[in-house]
């Protein structure tokens, strides 16, 4: 039980975020996504399975916020924290290098993913106007904010592990 409460409460605690902070902290109309964040920081610091499990609850979470159709983005958060996870072996230096990549990359995956998914589902969307104005520009934004808000995250979600911060550069 002790266990669950960390990822829980930082996964709630992005959900209010998202809902009160992130659109008044919109650039150029690309609003940066809090859940993924933590889910992608959870995968990274506890595994595949913790990736998925908290990339299906915060998916089904961010896709209750919206008008949209339920479960596309819990299906892609779903697989982008498992494929996440499965990279936290590879995290024998706690440097800023493979965080900072692996949100770029996932972050650019799980928008285009995330566009496929609604395409199949019939939601029109202008996939190349999208992808030079909202998923680059959200892999951008991502990539800066996860410089910031990694240390603290890994802090909380795995307190029994002493996280060096961004000592190391590699």
């Amino acid at each position: 039980m002790n266990k669950i409460l960390p990822p829980a409460g930082a996964l709630l605690a992005a959900v209010v975020l998202q809902v009160a902070l992130a659109p008044q902290i919109a650039v150029f109309g690309v609003v940066p996504n809090f859940i993924f964040l933590v889910v992608v920081t959870l995968a990274l610091v506890e595994g595949p399975v913790a990736g998925g499990v908290c990339g299906f609850v915060g998916g089904l979470l961010f896709d209750l916020l919206g008008t949209s159709v339920v479960g596309p983005y819990a299906l892609v958060l779903t697989l982008v924290g498992y494929v996440a996870g499965m990279l936290s072996a590879s995290m024998f230096a706690e440097g800023w290098l493979l965080p900072v990549t692996v949100v770029a990359i996932a972050s650019l995956i799980t928008e285009i993913t995330y566009a496929i998914v609604l395409a199949v589902l019939g939601v029109a969307t202008s996939f190349w106007s999208s992808l030079f104005t909202l998923m680059l520009p959200s892999a951008l934004y991502h990539t800066v904010l996860v410089v910031l808000a990694y240390p603290w995250l890994a802090r909380v979600l795995r307190p029994e592990r002493q996280i060096k911060s961004f000592r190391r550069l590699a």
